[in-house]
This record gives C-alpha cells, structure tokens and sequence, in this order.
C-alpha cells in the first residue's frame, strides 16, 4: 500500500502527516507494508526542509520531519502510489485536475479517507503561530490513528 499525503507547499501539513504516520507505522504490525511520502502541489519550497515551526512543534511531540525536504506533486505520483490524500479540498481539486491519462490512483481528502470529518479540511498553520501548529499536529495525530485503523481493517494488513 502506497500513500501520498499532499497539501500546498509540502513545508507544514503534509510533511508533518508523513512525519506522524511514519511514527506510528513504524511502531505498528503494519511496518515495512506501508509506503509513505508527502508532496505539494506548488513548487515554491521544493527542496526545502519543513518549515522551522513544523519542525519544532513534531519534535516537541517526539517526531522528526527535519530530514524532510518539500517536493511537488509529479505526473509519476499518480501511478506509482494507490492513494492521494489532500489537506484541503483546495489541493484536492488540484491534485485531480492534474490527473494525467491512465492514473492509477486514487483521491481523497486525508480527514474523510481516515473517517475523522467527511469533507473535513486540515487547516494551513502557515500563518499563524504555535497554537495553530499545535491545533495542526493534535488533528494529524488522530489521523495516524486513522489511518492504521482503516489500513488493518481494509487491507487486512
């Protein structure tokens, strides 16, 4: 199973999803059975480390993302991975229009996919301070908790 967790710049939301899935993957039955990345679907940060205040706050929480560099969403993503998991329905709309022919992929938002909001959005801290980063790990920690219950039950992994 191959998942891509995409958000705008590949610098806040989707680098710290990988992060904290990774984590918990790791700690997991699922281990070595998940394929994990992150992507943006601009190109502003591309090879940049998450952005300073993501990084401290995953950290704070006992995760590393500092060795994440941002990237932008390729042509190659739609076939190589089975899921793409949006931050907001913003980054969804781009991530399907840019849909090239035969993708094997499929789209989603990351909160509705995990079964945490349908049509739910992770906010973009970009702008804000701590509190919001803070808001942004607590919700993508209950992602991972998500994610590896819909992993096992769905995948039978």
């Amino acid at each position: 199973m191959r998942l891509l967790v995409v958000c705008l710049g590949n610098i806040c939301r989707s680098p710290v999803a990988e992060g904290v899935l990774r984590a918990r993957i790791a700690a997991s039955t699922l281990a070595g059975q998940i394929e994990l990345d992150s992507a943006g679907t601009g190109d502003w940060h591309v090879g940049q480390p998450p952005d300073r205040r993501a990084t401290a706050n995953a950290a704070e929480h006992g995760v590393d993302i500092s060795g994440l560099r941002a990237r932008q969403l390729a042509a190659d993503d739609y076939r190589r991975f089975d899921w793409l998991l949006c931050a907001d329905r913003a980054n969804l709309r781009d991530v399907q229009a840019r849909a090239p022919r035969g993708s094997r992929a499929q789209t989603a938002l990351l909160l509705d996919w995990v079964g945490i909001e349908d049509d739910g959005e992770v906010p973009d801290p970009y702008t804000g301070g701590p509190a919001q980063f803070e808001h942004v790990f607590q919700l993508l920690d209950r992602t991972a908790d998500g994610a590896i219950s819909r992993l096992r039950r769905e995948y039978r992994l």
